[in-house]
């Protein structure tokens, strides 16, 4: 994406490779770090600046590289145990930290939070937790996905007011969140506004609510 809140991403590149403003995304050759082949941004309104380096991601979705050999090629190298993301923890036992994580274990583990949250294909869960930390990624993307059910984003950015709207709008049945994110949910002053009868689970950190009669009748 271009930004995000305070961060210019975009501008963070050129700053690295000034170069970068005469080149054209199909053939950037760059210099300064030689290993980028092909930047893809996530499609925004028309701009009046100059963003050629970049591709916009709906036009590299419409080259249809489904077709091309090195992709069946790459896919048949690769293995369930080998290294596929690198997530971040909240630093909550001490200093932040990045775990190298493999298919295997990013999958089990959203599968059996799932398993945990009791979800089923009927469930709505929202999402408003980031999705480049394992909370967000796993803990919600792949434990409702594993299990066949929907995920909301309600917002990019966390806004207690956005999850409240989303979650009576979109009727989820499961809500995340930290205790922070909660705590904004319950203290904002319209709170009492918003319809939330459908919501069947909330999941603070590694506390998980269920009400007591059995999941979906």
């Amino acid at each position: 994406m271009r930004h995000f809140k305070s961060s210019d991403y975009t501008q963070m590149i050129r700053e690295l490779c000034p170069e970068i403003y005469h080149k054209n995304y199909q053939q950037l050759d760059l210099v300064e770090i030689p290993t980028i082949e092909r930047i893809i941004w996530i499609d925004e309104p028309a701009s009046d600046e100059n963003f050629n380096f970049m591709q916009k991601f709906s036009a590299w979705m419409a080259e249809g590289n489904a077709n091309d050999p090195r992709l069946a090629a790459r896919q048949a190298q690769l293995k369930n145990t080998d290294a596929i993301s690198v997530q971040f923890t909240s630093g909550t036992t001490g200093t932040p930290k990045g775990a190298t994580l493999t298919h295997r274990n990013i999958l089990n583990n959203g599968y059996f939070l799932g398993e945990g949250m009791r979800l089923t294909e009927e469930d709505r869960l929202c999402i408003p937790l980031p999705l480049y930390h394992c909370f967000g990624m796993v803990g919600g993307n792949l434990a409702i996905l594993t299990h066949g059910g929907c995920a909301v984003y309600p917002n990019d950015g966390f806004d207690p007011l956005t999850v409240l709207q989303t979650v009576e709008e979109e009727k989820c049945t499961a809500l995340l969140g930290v205790p922070t994110m909660f705590i904004a949910e319950l203290d904002h002053p319209e709170f009492d506004s918003f319809d939330l009868s459908s919501v069947l689970v909330s999941w603070a950190a590694l506390a998980v609510r269920l009400r007591s009669a059995p999941r979906h009748g």
